[in-house]
């Protein structure tokens, strides 16, 4: 695929490497979106930078941000497909730098990428079907999720409550330790694979002796039923074969015999080959066309007569045994029901027979072998509670390390008041004698390590640190995740970032703080921002106005790019609300030049 000269030209400087940039960049350059809710037919250009969607409530802007939060591979329904259409079309352009690590990723899914750039594809049927593409290639939901979970990160209202949810923040806090906490957690899941494979052995060997009796009972009748059949490797295969030469014995018999006469009998075909090859040796000095067809003709005389011979032997060898028969008939019958029991095949029967023949030692030798796997566990639990407590250790440093800088951020929201902190906790093992010790204590382990970590906040100087779901506003809620974006957004290849609403439940000079937060995520990258804040949207590098009509009896929305003076009157309309009156407009003036001193001071 070729990147037109147009987004070549439009989008230069996106190409151009940034050298104090160290993430892989990404820009959602164009999305196309066709019988989408209200849409019916819509294009949005969009560039670098912070770029602002406002709107009356209900105008369709969320619409806009539900459609590509599907075209990366989110939640579709048929309730997205506009009345009366088959179906929904959602496209978008996303363009890259060279290095970016969703081509890693498209070549192992066996996507073509080439010229920095991804057009991904989704259809949405009246029955909530999805057809999927990426670059043309039809691809599942699950590799389009992966695919746009390297081009965009869409933070909705929704998100807060990741926030809300104590289990949440383990997974927040080690997203923000990025690729330490990774590698030191892989480590550590290598040895609890195995630590808890040998815990069910031991489990399994440890059951009441009742049940272990039963169980020996059982397998060794089993394994008594698999010895006395005396099965021999693909016997089944074989008897098979030799049932079915006995079953056809006069079919075989009267072929064979008919050939024989044919071949050997008085003036028969042997003879008159014979005699054709007499006559042409008489000939084949003459030239060399009649030597090749003398020898030809020899040699298959040779060949007949030897074939001849062999029917003969098989003529002499052949007999009907009827009791042979029904010998196969009742071996075949004895190993069909040993494979309703044991196994699809001979070799399977013979498989689990050793299966449980070990498994018997076991049973019998039950002391030692739970002794031996005991001492293995023991072992392994010492190696898992030095790579449990390294994860412990990693996370309480990155932690630290976290709370500093959300503190700052809060800070730049005027919450400088607030203390932010993560409390670890480490769930005790119930049983003391099995389980791991970690600093001491014997301890439950879990994929994720032996930690359940919570966010806790203070909102005001002097009062107790508290869960964020007990202490944090809606506008508190938005300010807290705002930072944690700014500081993770820093870290992450995505650099496109999209925020629905992030700005709920602020006003004044918090709306200020905020909106020049946002800008400074945007530095470098690219920004796409829901928003009803005049303060957010006077910082924004475009501002597109959404506005929903009615024509021909059905409700459409459209997306207008504004100019300067545009915008002052739709900022204007932020501010006042329904009448946009002289002072308004001269308010939001102020708003867009204060906007511009703090992007050129920063």
């Amino acid at each position: 695929m070729m990147i037109p000269k147009s987004y070549r030209r439009k989008y230069w400087s996106f190409y151009k490497r940034r050298p104090e940039k160290r993430c892989h960049e990404s820009l959602l350059a164009e999305l196309s979106i066709k019988n989408f809710a209200i849409i019916e037919e819509l294009t949005v250009s969009f560039e670098k930078g912070l770029t602002v969607l406002t709107g009356e409530t209900g105008a369709g802007k969320s619409i806009i941000i539900d459609a590509v939060s599907l075209l990366v591979g989110g939640r579709g329904s048929s309730e997205y497909v506009r009345y009366g259409e088959k179906r929904a079309e959602l496209e978008g352009l996303f363009l890259l730098d060279g290095g970016h690590p969703v081509f890693d990723l498209c070549t192992e899914l066996g996507i073509e990428a080439s010229d920095d750039m991804i057009v991904m594809r989704r259809d949405i049927n009246a029955n909530g079907k999805s057809i999927c593409r990426v670059n043309g290639k039809l691809v599942t939901i699950a590799a389009l999720r992966e695919v746009g979970r390297l081009l965009l990160d869409i933070h909705g209202q929704h998100d807060n409550q990741l926030l809300m949810e104590d289990e949440h923040h383990l997974q927040l806090l080690d997203r923000f330790a990025g690729e330490e906490i990774e590698n030191a957690l892989k480590a550590y899941q290598e040895v609890y694979s195995r630590y808890m494979d040998v815990m069910k052995k031991v489990k399994e060997l440890s059951e009441s002796e009742q049940e272990m009796a039963h169980r020996l009972d059982l397998i060794q009748f089993q394994l008594d039923e698999i010895e006395s059949a005396n099965l021999e490797p693909k016997e089944d295969e074989l008897l098979q074969e030799e049932r079915r030469q006995i079953a056809n014995f006069e079919k075989i018999y009267e072929a064979l015999q008919n050939a024989y006469n044919a071949l050997r009998n008085e003036q028969a075909g042997l003879d008159w080959v014979g005699m054709a090859s007499s006559e042409l040796e008489n000939v084949s000095g003459i030239n060399e066309g009649l030597n090749k067809v003398s020898e030809s003709v020899a040699n298959a005389y040779y060949i007949l007569e030897d074939s001849t011979f062999q029917i003969r032997n098989m003529l002499d060898e052949l007999e009907y045994d009827p009791e042979r028969l029904d010998y196969i008939e009742s071996r075949l019958n004895e190993i069909k029901q040993l494979k309703r029991k044991y196994g699809a095949t001979v070799e399977d029967i013979q498989a689990y027979s050793a299966k449980i023949e070990e498994e018997i030692d076991r049973i019998e030798n039950r002391d030692s072998h739970l002794q031996a796997l005991k001492s293995r566990l023991e072992s392994i639990g010492k190696d898992v509670a030095i790579e449990a407590a390294n994860v412990s250790e990693i996370r309480k440093k990155w932690a630290e390390k976290l709370a500093k800088q959300i503190q700052q951020e809060l800070k730049d929201l005027y919450m400088e008041k607030s203390t932010f902190d993560t409390e670890f906790h480490v769930k005790k093992a119930e049983r003391d004698d099995d389980a791991p010790v970690v600093n001491g204590m014997p301890v439950q382990l879990t994929k994720h390590g032996i930690d359940t970590v919570r966010f806790l906040i203070s909102t005001n100087t002097g009062e107790p640190l508290k869960s964020l779901s007990k202490v944090a506003s809606g506008g508190e809620l938005s300010r807290i995740m705002l930072a944690m974006k700014s500081i993770f957004s820093a870290q992450q290849d995505v650099t496109s970032i999209i925020f629905d609403e992030v700005d709920t439940g602020v006003s004044g000079r918090v709306a200020q703080a905020i909106a020049e937060k946002i800008h400074r995520v945007s530095i470098g990258s690219q920004v796409l921002c829901i928003t009803h804040l005049p303060q957010v949207a006077a910082m924004a590098d475009t501002h597109l106005l959404i506005t929903k009509q009615s024509k021909d009896g059905r409700t459409t929305t459209s997306v207008t790019p504004l100019t300067k003076q545009e915008k002052i009157a739709e900022i204007g309309r932020m501010i006042a609300g329904v009448e946009v009156t002289d002072l308004t407009k001269r308010h939001a003036k102020e708003l867009l030049n204060q906007a511009k001193l703090v992007k050129t001071t920063g």
